[in-house]
């Protein structure tokens, strides 16, 4: 299993349908469908295949929604790396030198999503496209002509972050993600150590030393702020 694939689910896309979301019942006063958009922008399903229901009713409004909560889920991982790395956290990968230039710009963003105008203009912005991919331990820097999850499905505006592939260009990770990774190949290993038959146990502490070289692979290359200003 690719590293970046650890913890993914294996489902089918979400849509935005008839069926009612789990969490539906949270919002007061909104559109019912609003907290199952929010959750499909969380898990990385940026640009939600729409079906039936409320599409049909309300296309422009329920596109405008995906926009702003899209917008302000980008806004928020911008903000976080801004912060980080303000204080100093690491930074490796191939688009590491693009995310930090995408985090300079967070405070110009920082409570501006209101609407659907302004969630454009942080969507539109192809230098801006930073997405948090947590499933996967990284973040995604998207260039859709470098992106390796649309190779079979051709380019895409948006990420499709279930299909993140570990050679990807627009692949980043921070202290934060190795620190994550080095505690799940402890968990495994751990695991290993104790499952029988032996097959499942070697498979197991081989994903954790896949994941602990991935780990090491940032230490041993991560700069900072400073250094990248430097």
């Amino acid at each position: 299993m690719p590293p970046t694939a650890i913890g993914a689910r294996t489902e089918e896309r979400s849509t935005v349908s008839s069926q009612p979301c789990p969490q539906a019942g949270l919002a007061h006063r909104t559109p019912p469908w609003r907290p199952c958009v929010a959750l499909a922008v969380q898990y990385g399903h940026l640009r939600t295949a729409i079906s039936g229901g409320y599409a049909s009713r309300s296309r422009d409004g329920i596109h405008d929604l995906l926009d702003i909560e899209t917008a302000r889920a980008t806004a928020d991982t911008l903000a976080t790396l801004h912060d980080d790395l303000t204080e100093g956290v690491g930074i490796s990968g191939p688009a590491a030198r693009r995310a930090i230039h995408a985090a300079n710009h967070a405070p110009a963003f920082a409570g501006t999503i209101f609407s659907a105008r302004a969630a454009r203009d942080l969507l539109e912005n192809p230098s801006l496209t930073v997405h948090d991919n947590p499933k996967a331990y990284l973040m995604c820097v998207y260039n859709r002509e470098k992106a390796l999850c649309h190779r079979l499905a051709g380019q895409q505006e948006t990420p499709s972050l279930d299909r993140c592939q570990p050679t990807c260009a627009n692949i980043t990770r921070t202290d934060h993600h190795a620190t994550q990774l080095m505690a799940l190949a402890d968990v495994l290993e751990k695991q290993a150590g104790t499952l029988t038959p032996a097959p499942m146990g070697k498979r197991l502490q081989a994903r954790a030393d896949n994941l602990r070289a991935i780990a090491k692979n940032h230490h041993n290359n991560r700069l900072t702020l400073a250094e990248a200003s430097a």
